[in-house]
């Protein structure tokens, strides 16, 4: 069985914890029936050794398995990973929503991504990288029946736009990062960024990207998580002094999102590679599929496949 999972860039400013999209930026994962549990590891975090000792995903998914058939059975798993850790664009959602869905094929019950998205709240309280991580696209969400369901609207994003992405080399941690935010906010920011949250999703759904450079400004959390990184200032001025539509730091960092018109995308791609050179910058489009199985097939034991 092999599927992948594609990265995402959640908040885009001031949708803080409730707006996120899907890139074609991907983790794949491959899993075969075994004798004995074992983990290949290529890519992103191949060369650290906890990954193959506390897997997260073989944690999640046989738990999950267990829940859906009652026991478990040893695999081959391999990760071919591209979706860098700890830098803002959903390698931990990536890694949940994939293993859930492993899950759910295994055990060959009907594959409801709302379910998925659900369960995955188990493991990620902020429904903002799960959802697109699960069903590709511009996601607008939201908890909802006390935190135990994601309520959202997906809309798939066009050919005519594209995201150029910068990843610096210093990792960010979520839980660090919140903790650099204000306790108390004023009235009249709050009212701002509900304002501004309300003016993109909308801009998004109705392919109104004109409106996306001033729908897409912060008063919440983007400021007091770049003064981390002093950088990120620079990256976003050259990137909306270079063709993007809008420019935000992509989840809690350190990576920073820029989208634009296809034309523009050269323009903004060499202006971001020739100005920081010695950070990552990765030219990208929209995923809209989520996580999509590749092959379903399982090498069974003898005929059948059981538990």
């Amino acid at each position: 069985m092999e599927f992948r999972v594609p990265a995402t860039s959640a908040n885009l400013g001031p949708g803080f914890d409730s707006l996120g999209l899907a890139l074609k930026l991907y983790n794949r994962f491959s899993l075969k029936p075994s004798k004995i549990t074992s983990i290949q590891i290529h890519g992103e975090g191949s060369k650290n050794p906890k990954l193959r000792v506390d897997n997260v995903f073989v944690r999640i998914f046989n738990e999950q398995l267990k829940k859906l058939t009652g026991s478990a059975i040893p695999f081959k798993f391999v990760f071919d990973n591209a979706i860098p850790i700890s830098r803002g664009l959903g390698s931990s959602s990536a890694v949940i929503i994939g293993a859930i869905s492993a899950a759910f094929k295994v055990a060959q019950v009907p594959f409801d991504k709302q379910k998925i998205v659900n369960l995955a709240l188990r493991y990620e309280s902020h429904p903002d990288n799960i959802t697109p991580a699960c069903m590709g696209g511009f996601n607008v969400c939201m908890l909802a029946s006390r935190d135990k369901e994601v309520r959202f609207i997906n809309q798939s994003l066009p050919d005519s736009i594209s995201a150029v992405v910068v990843i610096p080399n210093q990792s960010t941690s979520t839980h660090l990062s919140r903790q650099s935010l204000p306790k108390r906010y004023f009235q009249k920011d709050a009212v701002f960024n509900l304002s501004h949250a309300s003016l993109l999703s909308s801009a998004f759904i109705t392919g109104r990207f004109d409106l996306l450079r001033e729908a897409s400004q912060d008063r919440l959390h983007q400021f007091y998580r770049m003064k981390q990184i002093p950088l990120l200032f620079e990256v976003q001025r050259t990137a909306l002094q270079n063709g993007a539509l809008m420019s935000t730091l992509s989840g809690s960092g350190s990576s920073f999102f820029s989208l634009c018109y296809q034309d523009d995308k050269k323009r903004l791609f060499d202006a971001l590679s020739q100005k920081f050179s010695k950070l990552k910058v990765l030219s990208l489009e929209f995923d809209n599929d989520g996580v999509l199985f590749e092959n379903e097939s399982l090498e069974y034991f003898g005929d059948e496949f059981k538990f």
